[in-house]
């Protein structure tokens, strides 16, 4: 998402996604949280709510809130399994495998071991 909003590298893959109407994009609130946090360093508040409205409207995004016993037990584990992970991105994995989804990022460092060990499936956009 934040390639996307930042129209870096592979912010044509994320648009892609967003607008398949055979693929639905969904994200934790848990990682819609970590957008904004992240994109304030870069631009203010204002036009960070604008740009994740957009995604929620225009791109027919769905935010997920799962925090039910069973799925934050899976993040628990996701993190144990995989300690260098931060834990936002165990809740992409277990919301990926809740779905049966991929996860889609950039983030080969955190993700290519995840991948390597079959945890979830996972898209790199770049």
């Amino acid at each position: 998402m934040i390639a996307y909003l930042r129209d870096e590298t592979g912010a044509d893959i994320v648009q892609d996604l967003l607008v398949d109407d055979t693929e639905l994009c969904m994200a934790h609130a848990i990682n819609l949280c970590e957008v904004y946090y992240k994109l304030m360093r870069y631009t203010d508040e204002d036009e960070i709510k604008s740009a994740i409205q957009d995604l929620l409207e225009a791109k027919g995004l769905v935010v997920r809130e799962d925090l039910d016993e069973a799925f934050w037990i899976d993040v628990g584990r996701h993190k144990t399994a995989i300690g260098s992970v931060p834990l936002a991105d165990c809740f992409v994995v277990a919301l990926a495998n809740r779905t049966d989804a991929e996860a889609v990022t950039a983030d080969h460092p955190d993700f290519d071991p995840i991948e390597e060990q079959g945890i979830c499936r996972v898209r790199f956009i770049r």
